[in-house]
């Protein structure tokens, strides 16, 4: 209806013939302005004129076009419209899935815990954002793939190693206080790391893989508890050394020695220096990003690539997306870093080295003590905090609103959809066949949900989706706590409706839709 409106507005202003103008056609935020409203009026200064055109050509769906304000053109929808609008929803053949994305192959890239190190909160903000960004792009039509790139070879696993070797509790910890305290340690650590590389010691080797295993155990255990899964699963260890060579292979025209390392001059693009194999010509995180690249265009060629990390690395990210187009011109222009705030609860920011971490596993465990053990009710509190809030926004978690019943919590959107499903399952027969004269805000809401899904992966914005399920939701409760639905076919086709497009909202979200609670 969007596009036939805009449409329709152009085709007046060549008609009238006024000059090409750029406008807007968006929802009203006050339902009572109407269901679609165009600044064209103003734009032009042409409003009445524009809006003659308009009742002498409405298209089939729209009841009437009004002027308000200072030359606002407001677009009211039919009640047959609404009709025809409900009766298509509640059948759920696909409602809502979009196409703008269609043909595209894309990858993304999410959550990344490192073996050897906890998986925090910080990873549990990554995943969220990212299993609903996935799931975002695949509902608008993409071919998509999934992957989760882990660190399994550096600095950080040998502080573990060093630490495990010893027969520490924490071998990270450990480890890596050591090596900022004791140069013997330091010394030590370096020469783990180098030996992991190069695989030249059976003690080292086995104490490494076991370590390693452990830890890809314990994340995919957590991936299923969240309800996320990847397509490919990548790994520091391989990518460094497709990076090295890469790295070797264009010297001289992409990058040149420096001081008995391998650096990227990032100057001449206006960026910064990076070091990409260091002085003992070993791979650095810039290396093995390239041959990332490399692996993920051989798995899947894709029209996209995206990557989700957290803020910090943005610089980072900057520079090696430049190198990987240099590198492979092919890929140029269709690397996407998607960065993302920090989660925090009120004591503060986490570090790893020090051992201040809050595990993904703790933070769960205390939502479903205030949710009586129910995981399910848990996860949907922990998402929606994420998933509401800009991408880009840092959090901090508050434990009790997570879990309100009030509304802005997941758990309100969950209660909703179960006393909506709950309905749907009493109604059964006795069905009055009473139409509606009047149009219920609800419906006002309902029919807009491809749009909104459409803006989120245009925008990479989960937080669209999720402001939408929420008022969606407060609109269904208005009209459960005003209207009779039982033995109302009408109505009941508006709870249909509503449980048909909050279950797929959610699922977009990656948010559990319990049927009773």
């Amino acid at each position: 209806m969007k596009e036939e409106i805009e449409n329709l507005i152009t085709s007046a202003l060549n008609t009238l013939g006024i000059s090409e103008t750029k406008f807007i056609v968006e929802h009203p935020a006050d339902l009572k302005m109407g269901d679609y409203s165009t600044n064209v009026g103003i734009k032009t200064g042409k409003a009445k004129e524009i809006l003659s055109y308009l009742e002498a050509q409405l298209p089939s769906g729209v009841e009437k076009v009004e002027i308000a304000g200072p030359g606002f053109i407001n677009f009211f929808l039919s009640r047959d419209f609404f009709t025809r609008s409900l009766e298509m929803i509640s059948e759920n053949k696909n409602f809502g899935k979009g196409e703008h994305a269609k043909g595209l192959k894309v990858f993304v890239e999410h959550t990344q815990p490192n073996p050897f190190k906890e998986f925090h909160i910080g990873h549990l903000m990554n995943n969220a954002l990212g299993e609903a960004i996935a799931r975002i792009i695949r509902w608008n039509g993409a071919e998509l793939k999934t992957a989760s790139y882990h660190g399994d070879i550096g600095l950080h696993t040998a502080k573990a190693v060093w630490g495990i070797m010893r027969g520490m509790e924490y071998p990270y910890v450990a480890g890596s206080q050591a090596y900022e305290g004791d140069e013997r340690a330091k010394k030590e650590i370096q020469e783990i790391n180098k030996k992991i590389y190069d695989k030249s010691d059976p003690e080292i080797n086995k104490i490494y893989e076991s370590g390693k295993r452990e830890s890809l155990e314990k994340f995919t255990m957590i991936y299923h508890s969240v309800g996320s899964e990847f397509d490919f699963t990548f790994f520091e260890s391989e990518a460094g050394e497709v990076g090295r060579r890469i790295v070797a292979e264009h010297i001289g025209d992409v990058f040149e020695e420096s001081e008995g390392a391998i650096v990227y001059r990032g100057e001449k693009m206006g960026l910064h220096t990076r070091v990409f194999l260091n002085s003992d010509g070993l791979p650095t995180y810039e290396a093995k990003e390239l041959g990332l690249a490399k692996i993920k265009k051989d798995k899947f060629l894709f029209d996209l690539s995206i990557t989700i990390t957290a803020s910090e690395q943005d610089a980072f990210f900057t520079v090696v997306e430049a190198t990987i187009g240099e590198v492979f011109p092919e890929l140029k222009g269709k690397l996407k870093h998607l960065s993302h705030g920090m989660l925090r609860l009120p004591s503060g920011k986490m570090s790893s080295r020090t051992g201040d971490v809050i595990t993904a596993e703790t933070l769960i465990e205390e939502v479903k003590k205030k949710t009586k053990g129910n995981e399910a009710v848990a996860l949907g509190a922990i998402k929606y905090m994420i998933l509401r809030q800009s991408i880009g926004s840092d959090i901090i978690f508050d434990l009790d609103k997570s879990v309100s019943t009030e509304g802005d919590s997941g758990v309100y959107l969950q209660y909703a959809y179960a006393r909506a499903s709950s309905i749907v399952e009493k109604a059964k027969g006795g069905l009055t066949q009473e139409s509606n004269s009047s149009t219920h805000d609800i419906e006002r809401l309902l029919y807009r949900f491809p749009e909104i899904v459409e803006r989120a992966g245009r925008e990479y914005a989960p937080n669209v989706i999720t402001t939408y399920l929420t008022e969606l939701a407060s609109s269904f409760n208005n009209f459960y706590a005003q209207e009779e639905i039982l033995g109302n076919k009408c109505r009941l086709l508006i709870t249909k409706s509503f449980k048909v497009v909050m279950g797929n909202g959610l699922k977009i979200l990656g948010i559990p839709a319990p049927e009773r609670m």
